[in-house]
């Protein structure tokens, strides 16, 4: 992996104290010869000008946002609600519910076969390009079929309800406006049933849909060889009493989870969070041109060092035996020289959630009945391989690798029992890829965790919905989720959401292969308990980003909107640049 860290932020192996973590070293400026956009030198900042009301503390009550630019509307989704948020955004500081859109009764008076609104399911999310909004809607058993509901912003009346695949997760117009594309999970409940995962393309003249799916890439199918053998499937179609009856297949395994549309609106990027992949589309011939396998970033190199315990009481940043699987959620692209480029939000995710346990009185590592499916332990519960780790017995202490949370679907290399090596979900940064050839050409290492832990001390790697300090460090860390890119007068920014610790970074990407830290912002209140006193806490839980350019911005400024899924508010921050003459 090259140029894991244009400016790796890491003094050494050792344990990194709060007043080591002011350290700076370089370690590689990127390849000659693939520069950003030239751009007039400018200062850059966030500052929050307005905030709505909490719509519902932890009740996924404000998760991704959309601007509608020529009402001045702000639209976020309240999901488990299944409906839509409207705000008036003509004064950003002061910002107003006006509406609010009942996706169920929507759809049902819509579909005739449709009945009632207990079919319908969560809002997962929204897009807005010219008069229409797009939104992605489950139905009430997440596994049946759901829809793409086509909002008219001029009375916000319906003009299309389109029947899509099970769970919709995502949707996107591409920049020209034609088409839509949803990100459909087909995630099982308890995996005795498994949808197939797959993209939906929806042409918005005429509302026909047309999908790409992944079923030449199964086993025996026309494309099997062209599946890497790092994309991680191994997911087990289960009974009623929890036994395998097969395995599942690549297009049931697959689940994909976001969708960024390159700028000539030819290609689509889709995140395959747990399979740890990103799948390339051609949209004119729904068609998956591709699958890239984004491989691992290795903790014990430098400038990639984690904190590992929830239970150390203590920051201790250091590099460990232990690879990360980069599994992102939110993704974004750009393009520079021609080239396209992906960001991602590496946040992590297992499937151990879509298991039901055995019945018939196996065990699984730790002793509790078996879950087929369940891949996620800690590594104290394992057989460590002595070869590989001589010190086993010191690193499964609880002050040491002891309690993080890693694959057993990976590391056990000969098939013994024992793992010779450890991997963990997410890789707590956020990364560029060449988009063509899937060459990771940049990561932010671990500049996440020891920003934040300079910041906050022990109060860093804290959990969203209560303070827990250090709480997450077993588990995915800081969880990066959502990301969005910018450009403002040249300069391309990438702002990404801490789901857990929470704020926002900001990174100037103009040159992707040596970004530059601009700026983390969190107005989290770590005095306040979110359990106790809600969204007094602060903004918590990012999930959704949507940039305004100053040309589309109520204010003239440009703006970050952000969905704030556990404190249920949604944020307005104006971007504000200062020319360097």
């Amino acid at each position: 992996m090259k140029s894991l860290l244009n400016k790796a932020l890491a003094p050494t192996a050792l344990a990194i104290s709060v007043a080591l973590l002011a350290g700076c070293q370089s370690i590689e400026d990127g390849k000659d010869g693939i520069n950003g956009k030239d751009g007039v030198g400018q200062i850059t900042s966030l500052t929050r000008i307005g905030r709505t009301d909490s719509q519902g503390f932890d009740k996924s009550a404000a998760e991704i946002v959309a601007f509608d630019k020529q009402n001045k509307r702000i639209f976020t989704v309240n999901a488990n609600s299944g409906k839509i948020d409207v705000f008036n955004a003509t004064d950003l500081t002061s910002l107003a519910l006006s509406e609010t859109l009942d996706l169920g009764t929507m759809i049902v008076n819509n579909k005739s076969d449709v009945s009632a609104t207990s079919e319908v399911g969560a809002a997962n999310s929204i897009a807005i390009h010219g008069n229409l909004a797009a939104i992605a809607v489950e139905a009430g058993t997440k596994t049946d079929h759901g829809w793409v509901v086509f909002i008219k912003l001029s009375d916000l009346s319906v003009q299309a309800v389109v029947d899509s695949g099970s769970l919709p997760d995502m949707v996107t117009f591409t920049p020209d406006g034609s088409k839509v594309l949803v990100a459909v999970e087909g995630e099982p409940i308890d995996y005795t049933v498994d949808p197939e995962g797959r993209v939906d393309i929806i042409d918005v003249s005429d509302f026909s849909l047309k999908t790409a799916g992944f079923t030449d890439f199964n086993v025996g199918g026309s494309r099997a060889s062209e599946l890497p053998s790092k994309v991680r499937v191994f997911g087990q179609i289960v009974d009623a009493s929890g036994k395998p009856v097969r395995k599942s297949t690549v297009a049931e395994d697959l689940e994909p989870e976001y969708i960024a549309v390159s700028a000539d609106s030819k290609t689509a990027y889709v995140s395959l969070q747990e399979a740890n992949a990103i799948a390339v589309v051609d949209i004119a011939n729904a068609n998956v041109s591709k699958i890239f396998a984004l491989g691992f970033k290795d903790h014990n190199l430098l400038g990639n060092e984690l904190d590992v315990s929830d239970k150390d009481d203590k920051v201790n940043i250091k590099n460990w035996p232990v690879f990360g699987m980069y599994q992102p959620d939110s993704i974004a692209t750009y393009t520079v020289n021609g080239i396209d480029y992906v960001v991602t939000a590496n946040e992590g995710d297992s499937r151990a959630d879509w298991g039901i346990a055995q019945t018939d009185g196996t065990k699984d590592f730790a002793g509790d009945p078996l879950n087929v499916n369940m891949e996620e332990f800690r590594v104290k519960d394992l057989t460590l391989d002595t070869t590989a780790f001589p010190n086993a017995a010191t690193l499964q202490s609880n002050e040491q690798l002891g309690r993080l949370k890693v694959t057993s679907q990976l590391g056990d290399t000969d098939s013994d029992g024992s793992f010779e090596e450890l991997y963990t979900y997410g890789a707590r940064s956020f990364a560029i890829w060449n988009a063509s050839t899937g060459e990771l050409v940049f990561d932010s290492g671990n500049e996440f965790e020891r920003r934040t832990a300079v910041k906050y001390g022990i109060n860093f790697n804290n959990d969203h919905s209560e303070n827990d300090p250090d709480g997450r460090s077993d588990a995915k860390g800081p969880e990066p989720e959502a990301v969005t890119v910018g450009a403002i007068n040249g300069r391309t920014y990438a702002f990404i959401g801490l789901e857990r610790m929470g704020g926002i970074f900001v990174y100037d990407i103009s040159n992707p292969h040596a970004p530059e830290y601009v700026q983390y912002v969190n107005d989290r209140d770590l005095t306040q308990d979110p359990d106790k006193v809600g969204a007094a806490a602060g903004d918590l839980g990012p999930e959704g980003f949507k940039f305004v350019s100053a040309s589309d911005s109520p204010n003239g400024k440009p703006i970050l909107i952000v969905g704030n899924e556990v404190s249920g508010t949604t944020s307005v921050y104006q971007i504000n640049v200062t020319k360097l003459q």
